[in-house]
């Protein structure tokens, strides 16, 4: 299922679904691209078939909450915030020792695709966070496809972003000093969440921590259509997950921008926001587009593109050097982001 390239100049060829060579590509980081030959057993591409059993594989994996809360030095409780019409929604709250009343806190967003995990799904990318800042996280439990299509996602993300701010105080968090933090699939649902928090005029988080963002379901750019079989998350993965969400919307008109962020015509009033993405990432010139289109609405974006950087590099090769670098980047825009609030 993967072809793995580690040379320097150039770029390989891999086979996607179809068994038909892939456009050329940037070349892999070769430390990155060794992790990724010893691990078989991450998939490249998801296919529609694959959608069940990985979902189940996922649920089958997940650590209990006390193993987490043990790993991170934390205590971790469960939220249910009752709803009309729609289900209850639950809500992961994570705090470190001795944080103190009035703290800021990160508005975590797991990705997935939108079709797999839950509100423990990457969270110790978060909760490395917690610990360095001393800062809550919250994180929720948003409903996937294709058993909910959206708008529910994006839907359940801003309404527990609501609820967050509402119960500030229980909480015992400042509410002006929430960041909204996402990976892949659940950095474009919280920047779509920016977005309807905007236009709804709801809670205005102080930053958006988008990392490897998800963000347009129509192909439009080279990146979204180069990588088949290669790397992490290729073309034919992004979109099965797309079409669980979508359906037959899929790639037409009738997306709006909450679901899909690159569709927004107007990327002003903002807040801050951090975007980065590697070079072999099906996502690579969507997350690049949409911090130009921030810069040229006015608003304020840093954006790193990581050199033979894959999806995900930095879960699958956390002590790669680039993967270290990706993490210094996003820790010191997030203390800037916190001390500003």
């Amino acid at each position: 299922m993967r072809t793995v390239d580690s040379t320097t100049a150039g770029g390989p060829r891999g086979n996607g679904a179809t068994g038909a060579p892939s456009a050329l590509h940037p070349p892999l980081d070769a430390e990155l691209a060794a992790v990724l030959a010893a691990t078989p057993d991450v998939p490249t591409t998801v296919t529609p078939e694959m959608l069940g059993p990985l979902r189940e594989a996922v649920a089958a994996g997940a650590e209990p909450l006390t193993v987490i809360a043990e790993r991170h030095g934390v205590a971790i409780r469960t939220v249910t915030v009752p709803r009309s019409g729609v289900p209850d929604l639950e809500l992961l709250v994570a705090r470190p020792p001795g944080t103190p009343r009035g703290a800021a806190a990160l508005y975590w967003i797991h990705g997935g695709g939108v079709v797999l995990g839950d509100h423990r799904f990457g969270l110790d990318l978060p909760l490395a966070w917690a610990r360095e800042f001393g800062v809550p996280v919250v994180s929720v439990d948003y409903r996937l496809a294709p058993a909910d299509p959206d708008p529910a996602a994006v839907e359940d993300c801003y309404a527990g972003l609501v609820w967050t701010v509402e119960h500030a105080a229980e909480l015992a968090i400042d509410p002006s000093r929430i960041v909204l933090a996402g990976h892949s699939a659940g950095a474009g649902l919280a920047a779509g969440t920016a977005l309807l928090a905007r236009d709804r005029g709801g809670p205005r988080a102080v930053g958006q921590l988008l990392l490897c963002p998800m963000l347009d379901d129509r192909e439009l750019t080279p990146a979204s259509r180069q990588l088949d079989g290669v790397g992490v998350w290729d073309r034919t993965a992004n979109r099965t997950a797309w079409r669980a969400r979508l359906g037959a919307r899929c790639g037409g008109p009738a997306v709006g921008a909450y679901s899909a962020p690159a569709r927004a015509t107007d990327l002003a009033g903002l807040p801050p926001a951090f975007v980065d993405v590697g070079s072999v990432d099906t996502f690579r010139d969507e997350a690049v587009g949409y911090a130009g289109r921030i810069w040229a609405a006015g608003g304020d974006a840093e954006l790193h593109v990581w050199p033979g950087a894959y999806h995900c590099f930095e879960i699958y090769a956390p002590d790669a050097a680039i993967s270290v670098a990706a993490v210094e980047r996003r820790t010191a825009w997030l203390a800037r982001v916190l001390r500003a609030g």
